[in-house]
């Protein structure tokens, strides 16, 4: 090829881009985006977006931004260009249109580390099929009937093994429940079998890799979760393949549920299992945390929750019951104001991923097609013009006759503040939030009649973005003197 015929072909190849990205920004001028700064080239504003900070607190990054631009405003985040809400009419706005104008867009490590069926990356009718089949196994009927029971069942095997003066790390008997439960609860898996403690290693090794910077290099914490992901998954699959020759297929597991009563593939039902072993095991696990680590800087709160479950117990004696039931969980009003406080504070669940799917106008402002939008629940929840004082723990603000718009609740019921979005919304609203507030409930009833407990070390949850407590949140218990106890630690 000539010199003359090199540039005729460099020049064709280049003035097409240079017309795309000049039409680009031409179309971008023409637009009312919303203020912001757009950072470096490509990495953008990630890096101090993801710094960590307070779990109590937006942190410094949303508290300037915010401060400097208002409460949506366009970055550059993950990749690509954002726009990001802390507006709570907005954040509706998002939830509400989901696969309408909104459409769920995590980056692509999430979907390489949790799989392509995963329930978290899937949109549209995929995503709806898998949701239907985790809602229909968290029926209301199954709550009451079979799953109540077996959360009691695993709480007090945790907090029978917990000692007078016996310090620990809270986060981590938090997560032997709620994995030992989701276990049990998916694939039928026992407490403290060799093959259930073998899983449990490979899982911690997995969830280390995916709160990490997606690095697939030798050494990595993202590369040993992909290996730990590979093992998880031909453990599942063992599991199918025993069931599908009869062995175990009587058992009431979501694994069964799934063979049965789906047309999944096996691949799309290894990534379902391994999706909701993730979802329910992790973010349960960290909202018991925080309400453990809230509730032993508010006493007043720890009183009331005692006074509650005191009087459940008592009426449970006069009728010469012993283990909890649906009437038992709905009488625990006080401790749905806990559980909604720990969840509004603590913020398990901070932000979103979503896209535009089309050119939208709110407020004034444009939202162009492709771009991302993060719907920022934190901010919202952490709002002084939503909630009064609202990094300060407050389960009262609950009741009714309550400031900023809150409602009187019962232990089943859902809050009426628009503003509070733990769980998110729309079609995507989470399929295990009941269950979520059942384990909650069900393991504050215990840990409040049995012990006491302070702070061995200090700790605080930090968002980094995974809400997490660095040091575990060490703590000390001491057995209550009451003789209402529902186990007899030793």
């Amino acid at each position: 090829m000539s010199e003359s015929e090199f540039l005729l072909f460099l020049l064709s190849s280049i003035l097409p881009l240079l017309l795309f990205f000049t039409l680009l920004r031409r179309k971008q001028h023409n637009l009312n985006l919303p203020p912001g700064n757009m950072g470096l080239p490509f990495i953008g504003e990630t890096i101090a977006y993801l710094r960590p900070y307070s779990a109590t607190s937006i942190g410094q990054y949303m508290e300037q931004h915010i401060s400097r631009y208002g409460k949506i405003y366009k970055s550059n985040l993950f990749g690509d260009p954002a726009i990001v809400s802390a507006d709570a009419g907005l954040n509706r706005y998002i939830l509400q249109n989901e696969g309408k104008l909104f459409e769920c867009s995590y980056p692509r490590s999430i979907g390489g580390i949790l799989g392509k069926w995963s329930m978290l990356v899937l949109v549209g009718d995929m995503h709806r099929d898998m949701r239907l089949i985790s809602l229909n196994f968290l029926s209301n009927a199954r709550l009451r009937t079979h799953l109540l029971k077996e959360v009691e069942n695993h709480t007090l095997l945790v907090l029978s093994s917990w000692k007078e003066n016996f310090t620990f790390s809270a986060q981590d008997e938090a997560k032997k429940f709620t994995f030992n439960f989701m276990a049990k609860h998916i694939m039928s898996l026992d407490p403290g079998k060799p093959e259930t403690e073998q899983l449990k290693k490979e899982y911690i090794t997995f969830m280390k890799g995916v709160v990490s910077a997606p690095l697939n290099f030798p050494g990595t914490a993202y590369r040993k979760a992909l290996k730990s992901r590979s093992t998880i998954l031909k453990f599942i699959e063992g599991k199918m393949e025993e069931r599908m020759k009869g062995e175990n297929s009587e058992e009431e597991d979501l694994l069964n549920w799934a063979l049965k009563h789906s047309n999944l593939s096996k691949e799309q039902i290894m990534d379902l299992v391994l999706s909701l072993l993730f979802a329910g095991h992790e973010t349960s696990s960290v909202a018991i945390a925080l309400a453990i680590y809230f509730l032993q800087g508010c006493p007043s709160a720890v009183q009331k929750l005692r006074e509650e479950h005191i009087e459940i117990v008592k009426a449970k004696k006069q009728l010469g019951e012993v283990e909890l039931n649906w009437e038992d969980y709905k009488k625990m009003e006080f401790t749905h104001l806990v559980i909604l406080e720990t969840l509004r504070l603590g913020n398990v669940v901070r932000f979103l991923h979503r896209k535009a799917l089309k050119d939208i106008k709110y407020k004034g402002y444009d939202i162009p097609c492709g771009w991302k939008v993060l719907p920022v629940i934190a901010a919202v929840h952490l709002d002084p013009s939503l909630f009064d004082q609202p990094q300060h723990f407050n389960p009262w603000r609950w009741q009714s006759g309550s400031t900023r718009g809150t409602s009187s609740l019962s232990s089943s019921s859902t809050p009426t503040n628009l503003n509070f979005m733990p769980f998110g919304g729309g079609p995507r609203l989470c399929s295990g939030s009941e269950l979520a507030k059942l384990e909650m409930a069900i393991f504050i009833h215990h840990l409040i009649l049995n012990f006491h407990w302070e702070l061995a070390d200090q700790d605080a949850p930090l968002a980094f973005p995974f809400v997490d407590f660095p040091n575990g949140l060490p703590i000390r218990v001491f057995n209550t003197t009451s003789s209402f106890g529902t186990i007899n630690p030793t």
